[in-house]
């Protein structure tokens, strides 16, 4: 007997999320879907719809419907939740620092490495940020003989600070 999958919503990160969340997750899992097969059934990519399962990214109307059908879960229910009247929360999911230990990693790979990153990022583009509003992220899994490794790949728009 096949036991269904569940998610807490009372949990970070769930917590403030819509309750939709909890079921786009545990139709996922019944589902046995990937977020790569689920962007592939609706024309995103898998980070894209990662974001978008937390809360972190709007679903146009159209990808709302597709979702919707690749789950099995009820057109109206995801609409009437995420739908046009709903707005994405891109903030903190949890506390900072992070205590969850992949989160925490990325975190530290930021206190570690940021200050360098940021001096050759403005030697190579001059004074400005790189837009996380136009960026693609990527991850990869690279063989290696040590062990296989992450290769976490952010591409965005460099942006330069205005002068007025």
């Amino acid at each position: 007997m096949s036991q269904a999958a569940t998610v807490s919503s009372n949990n970070l990160p769930y917590a403030d999320l819509p309750p939709i969340v909890a079921a786009l997750f545990e139709a996922k899992a019944k589902k046995g879907l990937s977020f790569e097969a689920i962007s592939k059934a609706i024309g995103r990519d898998e980070i894209w719809v990662a974001a978008a399962f937390y809360g972190q990214a709007k679903m146009s109307p159209e990808e709302l419907v597709a979702v919707a059908n690749v789950l099995d879960i009820p057109i109206a229910n995801v609409q009437s939740e995420l739908g046009s009247h709903w707005w994405p929360n891109r903030g903190g999911l949890g506390p900072m620092p992070p205590t969850d230990p992949v989160l925490y990693r990325l975190y530290e790979s930021v206190l570690v490495y940021g200050h360098a990153i940021k001096a050759v990022v403005h030697e190579k583009f001059g004074d400005g940020i790189m837009s996380m509003i136009d960026c693609k992220v990527n991850v990869t899994k690279k063989p290696d003989p040590k062990g296989d490794r992450v290769v976490l790949t952010f591409d965005g728009k460099f942006l330069p600070y205005a002068k007025w």
